[in-house]
């Protein structure tokens, strides 16, 4: 199936209405490749038919394909190092210190967004571990959240191949938290009881959710527009509190995003305290801050 000017112009909206990605006409070798298939297990001659049918379709299954198909589930455990460094000897040591008078000392709440297949929070389960040792009297929690439903399903069993294992897993580590079978190697349960998984599109509201004392949200906005991009990291801003700390990708600065967005350097990694920096008379009134674990 040959993708036509057309077909990259009405593909490439659907695709950023659905998830938020970008797509230019260049991309034309992305949306064949990727969407080839599903378009004719869908009926489809063309990719402009599947953009009307997954447009218009009342059911929201092939939408779903689409977007399972577009997004990038590339991920790995501890993925570029330097963000799980910063998050084991400098965020949760000063969230715990700062906690420790409050009403819940031992209330942790962590958000994943944009979880790919699960690397990032069981990275960050083990990392709480290793940093806590007994979790007994802890009340942990963390939310992975992903678009793709796919990327939730094989995160929320826990269970990785081989060579997922081998792609950052530390040696010790996986002795330590998984078990090995005849379909690769598990994530104790005494992790996988630490996450929550939900399907969720960033693009949509999520206040709901409540307040986050750390949110990682990596690699993810670099395929939004600026627009897109500035009002998710406001948004996620107003999840945390006075000093919640947000954790971007490697190759993300959010300087350009004003005063709030000072950055912090630790363990060669760069994060963020966006609400405990004045905002500017044209930065959007944030809503009060509820302290973490208040709800």
């Amino acid at each position: 199936m040959q993708v036509t000017a057309e077909d990259i112009k009405v593909i490439s909206r659907l695709v950023s209405d659905l998830c938020g990605i970008v797509l230019d006409e260049s991309k034309g070798y992305l949306i064949q490749s990727r969407l080839s298939s599903l378009a004719e297990e869908a009926g489809c001659k063309t990719f402009s038919e599947l953009y009307y049918k997954a447009r218009y379709d009342r059911d929201a299954t092939l939408r779903n394909k689409v977007i399972d198909a577009i997004t990038t589930n590339e991920t790995l455990f501890f993925r570029d190092t330097s963000p799980f460094d910063v998050l084991q000897n400098k965020i949760l040591p000063d969230l715990i210190d700062a906690r420790a008078k409050s009403a819940f000392p031992r209330r942790i709440r962590i958000w994943s967004a944009a979880c790919s297949t699960g690397q990032e929070p069981y990275s960050m389960a083990m990392i709480l571990h290793e940093l806590l040792g007994d979790l007994t009297g802890w009340d942990i929690q963390i939310l992975a959240t992903d678009i793709s439903d796919a990327a939730i399903r094989h995160a929320s069993i826990g269970r990785y191949a081989v060579h997922e294992i081998r792609r950052g897993m530390r040696p010790e580590l996986l002795k330590k938290y998984f078990t090995e079978d005849a379909q690769g190697w598990k994530i104790r349960d005494e992790l996988r009881s630490l996450i929550a998984y939900k399907r969720l599109n960033l693009l949509e509201p999520f206040s709901a959710l409540g307040m986050f004392d750390v949110i990682f949200c990596r690699n993810v906005a670099i395929y939004f527009s600026a627009a897109a991009r500035k009002d998710l990291f406001l948004r996620l801003s107003a999840q945390l509190p006075v000093d919640g700390a947000l954790v971007v990708g490697s190759s993300e600065a959010l300087t350009d995003l004003g005063e709030r967005f000072k950055p912090l350097q630790h363990c060669r990694a760069i994060f963020y305290r966006p609400n405990q920096y004045s905002l500017t008379p044209a930065s959007p009134a944030m809503p009060r801050l509820v302290p973490a674990g208040v709800r």
